[in-house]
């Protein structure tokens, strides 16, 4: 597939960057190959962005969403996907920046793996820390995982300027009314979500985005945890909503022979890690209500075990 046929869309998503937001833009706008479009959201900022993007507005592939109220970034996600038109379309915080090869390596990855709906690559940090984040030193196909983040919450995927999804898998999650759960850490939506509506998803080992560190990192400065105690618990209950909101927009529910659709689900991982495996085992012990397909999952999940040992293609953990 020639990736100059592939539609991308950029959505950028500002609040009070005004300082690292040129850089963020120029980022998207000086790749090797170029986007589509890049749509600017800014969150009602009370800084100097909304003069920083109306210069970069002047573009002919720039668009702009200048948000009169700020709701955060789960509502700057919302807008912006609505104003897109691209076949994948990829995420960048303000404050971060890509690699000038980042679009044309991610597109390539979609046009050699066309079962692809959703990557996410390594980082690297830069700024007050620096260093290479990697979820592995290899590419990976990671396979389906509706039932391990149903039923166990798993979250599979990166930060936000890591991520791009394929247009059908991202219509089936935004826009999402709960905006005020999701103020920030909304990355979580797009991850869980693609995961719960069925996205193939792959990691690409090269670390293609710059990753900045510095005081108002919420998450990583794990800001929400110094401020709320409580802040898991609640995050949970958050989840339990948005969960229930996306299988409801998609008509979808845990299939009643779970222990073989989570073998099934399994089996989508060419190369799983042993950590898999112990995901599906709790999957079938605690979610299978059957205690014959209980026990007949289990014995038949500890058979693919063996095989896949035996075959050479269980993934060695980091």
């Amino acid at each position: 597939m020639d990736i100059t046929k592939i539609k991308t869309s950029c959505l950028i998503n500002n609040y009070n960057y005004a300082g690292f937001l040129s850089e963020a833009i120029d980022s998207a706008l000086n790749q090797t190959v170029q986007f589509d479009e890049i749509i600017i959201v800014d969150d009602a900022s009370t800084d100097n962005s909304a003069e920083v993007i109306t210069k970069f507005a002047q573009l002919t592939n720039v668009k702009s969403i200048l948000k009169e109220k700020n709701e955060g970034q789960l509502s700057s996600f919302n807008e912006g996907f609505l104003a897109a038109t691209g076949d994948i379309i990829f995420f960048l915080d303000a404050d971060d920046i890509y690699e000038p090869q980042y679009l044309e390596n991610v597109l390539n990855f979609y046009s050699r793996r066309t079962e692809c709906d959703f990557i996410f690559c390594a980082y690297k940090k830069f700024g007050a820390v620096e260093g290479i984040f990697q979820t592995d030193a290899v590419d990976l196909d990671l396979g389906y995982s509706v039932i391990r983040t149903l039923c166990n919450g798993e979250w599979i995927g990166s930060i936000t300027s890591t991520l791009s999804i394929r247009r059908e898998i991202i219509r089936k999650i935004l826009p999402i009314p709960n905006i005020e759960d999701w103020r920030v850490r909304s990355d979580d939506c797009l991850i869980w979500g693609a995961s719960l509506v069925g996205a193939k998803k792959f990691y690409m080992s090269k670390p293609l985005v710059m990753y900045r560190i510095h005081q108002s990192n919420q998450y990583h400065n794990n800001k929400f945890l110094h401020t709320d105690k409580n802040y898991e618990y609640k995050r949970f209950w958050k989840r339990n909503s948005l969960f229930n909101y996306i299988l409801k927009k998609n008509n979808l529910s845990l299939p009643l022979l779970l222990a073989f659709t989570s073998i099934d689900e399994l089996k989508t991982i060419p190369c799983p890690k042993f950590q898999d495996f112990i995901s599906y085992l709790k999957i079938i012990f605690l979610f299978e209500h059957n205690l014959y397909w209980k026990i007949k999952g289990i014995v038949l999940l500890f058979s693919y075990f063996i095989k896949i040992l035996m075959s050479g293609k269980l993934k060695n953990t980091q």
